[in-house]
């Protein structure tokens, strides 16, 4: 005979749970119905009900085609017989939940991963009242919600033991409703499901079965679901026949959760540099193509691993960014290393000191690092500088002692002391400040001419006039600004005599062309009118059917909300909008009617270009004053009077 294969910790320690609730489970009901009620406590995890043990439903070509055709009512009506007839055991009512559910879909089955499908597949296809019937089920069994989620995933691996067995839609669905309000079910015994996967990984459907089943505690909590990552799909990552799922979930799971402010402080030190090994590092058990795709969610990995305050935390990631950047370190994974030591170094100044303290022992990684900041001085800010010119001098002091011992790397600390005094040379040597200096010169020759100016009364009995007197830089300035200000003058006159001209015969000549714009423009107003309102008009009629779908398909929680919506946007319009719009109609009409009134209550172009030729001539006038009012002002500044 075969050797028996022996079961898991797992399944032993959920056997005695299971044969230890099924002794409790003792109807509260007269002696002589006890042996048919013990029968249908023992087999309410398998089928729904003894009528329908004889009687199995044939498969549907589709799940959507099997939830039609569930009869919600025999549904509620096998869960009031399990709830009367023990009442003070819910374990019973959800397990006979999950096996009716399980037991009525039947359709093909999907793979482990249901790669095919949306991330809420299958209970993204369940309607409304059934899902408010296994909510109100779920309320109702909260004490055993945890053993219940354990139930359903310990039967989905039995079930893949069968050849062939049951379709697992009906506990798919449930472990989703149930994850969907209370995702810390899944992870609060994460430790157990790893064994499992870690005693099961030669049958790949199993191990996947179960990563699918933790994972949807990430569909509406990211939290838990980095914590499922990290947890048991972090592990076995090196697998093969694992680690595209995992990098899969991981995908999907930052993609449903853009706001990684949710996910701080979950993954640390200890998690980073694993996840950074796999994406950089060549020929580890990653496939390229993975590898790849790992390497494109690292930057909000990154991003989660810092958190929310970068600048307290870096330096406790400084160590092992240090440690890895070795010359041999592949191109790719270098440039890393070496920006984000630069990161760390810009935002957190305690990683100038856990450097020093790793200095010697690191002194090829310190070297490159050194370069490097060497190569990027020119966008280092002037904060990193002065902390870098504490640890450099500091380093300068090391190399000397290193040195003077000849250690057995004194390559390294000679590549380390180049680096070091090219450093100190362009903190020394950062040029001349010219335009500091020319900013004060200008400065102290302001304060020093009004003082003067002062000091003698006007700017004439100045020192500084007499000064410019005898250079004769006063009287040539004042020749320059009579010579320019001639010359403005006599543009403005010229302006002025030929604008109205040219004005009068560009209106002749594109009067035609503008009211035949303004006829096409009327036309097409009409049009795009009539169009909108035959459109609005069909939306209008679709609109009843639009709602009664989107009712079906969406939560109730979103409809409460775009009502809440709607009603903001609707008092938005009645206080805000038409007030404006009545406010802006009256201003209009206010304005048509001065129109009317300046043009003796006919509108004609002439009217109008003689309005805007008026108004282009007062615009000179007052363009002219202006000009000749700075002029006066400056003359008068300059004379002194």
């Amino acid at each position: 005979a075969p050797i028996a294969t022996s079961d898991t910790i797992f399944e032993l320690g959920f056997e005695r749970t299971l044969k230890k609730q099924n002794k409790e489970q003792v109807p509260p009901t007269s002696a002589p119905e006890q042996p048919h009620r013990k029968q249908h406590a023992g087999k309410s995890t398998k089928k729904p009900s003894s009528n329908d043990a004889s009687i199995k439903p044939g498969k549907c070509r589709t799940l959507e085609e099997a939830l039609r055709a569930l009869d919600l009512a025999d549904l509620q009506k096998e869960l009031a017989k399990s709830q009367s007839m023990f009442p003070e055991n819910p374990s019973v009512w959800v397990k006979d939940l999950a096996g009716y559910l399980n037991y009525k879909l039947q359709a093909p089955r999907s793979d482990p991963m249901l790669s095919q499908h949306p991330h809420d597949y299958p209970y993204c296809l369940v309607n409304k009242e059934l899902r408010n019937i296994i909510r109100s089920l779920l309320g109702k069994s909260s004490s055993v919600l945890e053993l219940f989620f354990d139930h359903c995933v310990y039967t989905m691996l039995q079930e893949l033991d069968k050849t062939p067995g049951e379709s697992l839609h009906g506990y798919r669905i449930c472990i989703q409703a149930l994850l969907m309000d209370r995702p810390k079910i899944a992870t609060m015994n994460l430790g157990k499901y790893l064994e499992v996967l870690r005693s099961q990984q030669n049958k790949p459907a199993k191990c996947l079965t179960v990563l699918w089943a933790l994972g949807q505690a990430g569909l509406n909590d990211l939290h838990e679901g980095l914590k499922v990552w990290l947890g048991v799909m972090l592990p076995v990552l090196g697998i093969k026949s694992l680690s595209p799922y995992a990098v899969t979930y991981l995908d999907r799971l930052l993609m449903v959760h853009p706001n990684l402010t949710k996910g701080f402080g979950m993954i640390g030190p200890k998690d980073f540099f694993p996840l950074l090994d796999f994406a950089f590092m060549p020929n580890n058990s990653l496939p390229p193509n993975l590898q790849e795709e790992l390497r494109q969610l690292y930057p909000r990995l990154k991003v989660l691993a810092f958190g929310a305050k970068p600048e307290t935390t870096l330096h406790t990631y400084f160590p092992s960014f240090l440690s890895r950047a070795t010359p041999s370190c592949p191109p790719g994974m270098k440039r890393e290393l070496l920006t984000s030591m630069s990161q760390c170094l810009s935002l957190d100044p305690l990683s100038f000191s856990v450097w020093r303290q790793l200095y010697t022992k690191h002194l090829s990684q310190s070297s490159l690092l050194l370069n490097h900041l060497l190569e990027s001085w020119e966008s280092s800010s002037k904060k990193v500088r002065q902390s870098l010119q504490e640890t450099v001098r500091s380093f300068t002091l090391t190399n000397e002692e290193l040195a003077a011992k000849a250690s057995s790397g004194d390559q390294d600390v000679a590549a380390c002391d180049a680096a070091c005094k090219e450093l100190l040379r362009k903190m020394k040597g950062q040029g001349f400040p010219w335009a500091r200096l020319l900013l004060i010169l200008l400065l102290f020759g302001a304060g020093f001419l009004l003082h003067d100016i002062r000091t003698h009364g006007s700017f004439q009995a100045s020192s500084s006039a007499r000064l410019l007197r005898s250079t004769s830089i006063l009287p040539v300035s004042q020749q320059a600004w009579q010579k320019v200000s001639h010359s403005c003058l006599k543009g403005y006159r010229w302006l002025e005599q030929t604008l109205p001209v040219y004005s009068s015969q560009a209106a002749a000549v594109l009067q035609p062309y503008l009211e035949l714009l303004w006829m096409k423009s009327s036309e097409l107003a009409l049009y795009m009118s009539e169009q909108s309102f035959s459109l609005l008009s069909g939306i209008h009629n679709s609109l009843p059917g639009f709602i009664e779908w989107l009712q079906s398909q969406v939560p109730e929680f979103l409809l409460h909300f775009a009502e809440c919506v709607r009603e903001l946007l609707l008092f938005l319009v009645r206080s805000c909008l038409l007030p404006l719009l009545d406010c802006v109609a009256t201003l209009l009409e206010r304005g048509w009617q001065h129109c009317l009134d300046s043009c003796n209550g006919e509108v004609s172009w002439d009217c109008v270009r003689e309005h805007l030729i008026s108004f282009t001539y007062s615009s000179w006038i007052c363009l002219q004053n202006t000009t000749i009012a700075v002029k006066n002002w400056a003359l008068a500044m300059i004379s002194g009077h």
